[in-house]
This record gives structure tokens, sequence and C-alpha cells, in this order.
């Protein structure tokens, strides 16, 4: 006896309802709007900026923000804000203390990160704790005690100053450094020291390098922040310009240059804008592998 198999198919509906074609199609308008709206509020501020560099000081005082310059080449208040403001001296200054800060920034972030994920030690849970709660103090709240130990140390006024700042204020990056720590194997370093290395072996030879997109992550965004910081530099470095102090110069008691300011300021973010145009892979790659593990 034989059984016959008799298969009935249901027809299948091609297409979309016109509810969920609606739906679609709303989404879409408002992804490209929000991108739309970003844009202009981005663009917007830094439109105005340019315009205020093209122009004269009494075109400046004669005209609204929106207002286009009449002479697009003029490049008067370029030349005043690099020569008058010193900025090469500023690239300079900004360039030492921006190199040296991020070498003593991972240096001392990877260590602290692969002492707290590779050691148990008593005390851990309360360093990890004092960390969490120097992220959550602003930094401003402990100026007076920083600048008396600064300047009981005999570093007010020099470039030390700032790099001993920068280097000890990140503990965002020791975060990032432990995130990217804990995906790396622990057999990994049983295998090392099995192989006869020591722990500074392993640190230089086995952790290290397999943290290099933390790595490029914290050394973007802390060279960004390092470059535009502004309150720091004016504080413990008088004498001396960084990048951020230049255009100050420009700013008196009974008055400011604005276009010449507008035009030195047009020349500090052209660094920032091209590193970022460059290494924007980098930062995104390092932000989402940080988040995932």
């Amino acid at each position: 006896m034989t059984t016959e198999r008799i298969s009935i198919r249901q027809p299948v509906r091609s297409g979309l309802t016109p509810l969920k074609r609606l739906k679609g199609i709303s989404a879409t308008t408002a992804k490209y709007t929000s991108l739309v709206l970003a844009a202009v509020v981005t663009l917007l501020p830094l439109s105005v900026l340019l315009f205020a560099s093209l122009k004269t000081s009494s075109e400046y005082a004669t005209t609204g923000p929106f207002d286009p310059p009449e002479n697009w080449l003029n490049v008067d208040n370029f030349v005043t804000a690099f020569t008058s403001g010193r900025m090469l001296e500023g690239f300079i200054n900004t360039s030492v203390v921006l190199a040296v800060s991020l070498v003593g920034t991972i240096f001392i972030g990877t260590m602290a990160a692969y002492a707290l994920d590779r050691f148990a030690f008593r005390g851990k849970t309360l360093v990890v704790g004092l960390f969490l709660v120097a992220t959550l103090i602003p930094g401003v709240t402990s100026q007076v005690a920083t600048f008396q130990l600064v300047n009981g140390l005999g570093l007010y006024d020099t470039k030390a100053a700032l790099i001993l700042l920068f280097m000890g204020t990140d503990i965002i990056a020791i975060y990032l450094f432990i995130q990217f720590m804990q995906s790396i194997p622990v057999s990994l370093d049983e295998a090392a020291m099995i192989d006869g290395a020591n722990r500074w072996t392993i640190y230089w030879r086995v952790v290290l390098p397999l943290l290099k997109p933390a790595i490029a992550t914290v050394v973007i965004i802390k060279g960004i922040a390092i470059y535009n910081e502004f309150y720091t530099p004016f504080l413990y470095l008088p004498s001396e310009g960084l990048i951020s102090t230049s255009l100050f110069r420009f700013k008196g008691p009974f008055g400011a240059q604005w276009e010449v300011i507008a035009a030195g300021t047009v020349v500090v973010i052209i660094p920032t804008l091209i590193a970022f145009l460059l290494l924007q892979r980098w930062i995104y790659r390092g932000l989402t592998s940080g988040a995932v593990k």
C-alpha cells in the first residue's frame, strides 16, 4: 500500500503592506533629516569662523556673522596670528608636551592595567574603587592642592609640570586598557612563563603588542584633549605659549581682535581635522572593540 503525499503550496505575497512601506519611508526620512541637521549644526559655526578670518577689522565691525567677506584671498589675519601670536613656538611646545605625555600615558596606563588584571593582591578592590571615585571628582575642585604640589616640587612654569599633570590624570585610559587586557587569554602568559619569560618580558613582548587598538584609541583621544587644553597650560606655563594659549595674546582688557583670533583658530583646527580624517577608523574600531570586549 503506497501513501501519496500531497503538497499544497500557499501563495506567497510579494511586497510590503502600505503601513510597513510608510513606516520605512518615515524611518529613512527621519534618519537623513537628523544627519542634515547634525551637519548644519557642525558646519554653521565653522563657516562663521571662516568668514570672520577673511574679513578686515572694519569689515568685521560693520557686517553680520553670516555675511561672506569681500575679499576671499585676504590672508593678513593669518599672517598676523602666526607671527604676532608666536604660533610656531606654540606648535613646537605643544608637540614636545604632547609626545612625552602620550608616551608616559601609554606606559603608565598599560602597566597599571596589567597589574590590576593579572595580579591578585591585597587592596586591589580598594585601588579600583579609588580609580572610579577619581573619575567622579571634577578636576577643578583639586586645583589648589595640585598647584601647591607643583609649586612645592619646583616645577611651576616648566613643561615638566604639564607633562606630569597630563600623564597622571587619565583614569579613563586605564579602564580602556583593562577592558582590552581582559580579552587577552591568561594562557598566553602561562605559556610564556613555561618558556622562561618573566613578568616584564610577558608585558613587553606579549601583552603590549596585543594592545595596539587600545593604544591607538588612547593616543588619538588623549592627543586631541592635550592639543585643545587651555586651562592647564595657561595656569602652569605662563611664560611659554602652547597652541591653545597663543591666541589669548590678541585678547586685552579694552577689546579683542576677533578677526585675528578667528584666523588663528582656523590654523589650530586644521591639524586636528587632518588627524581625525586620517585616523577616524582607528577611533571607531578601538571604541567599539573596547565596548564589546
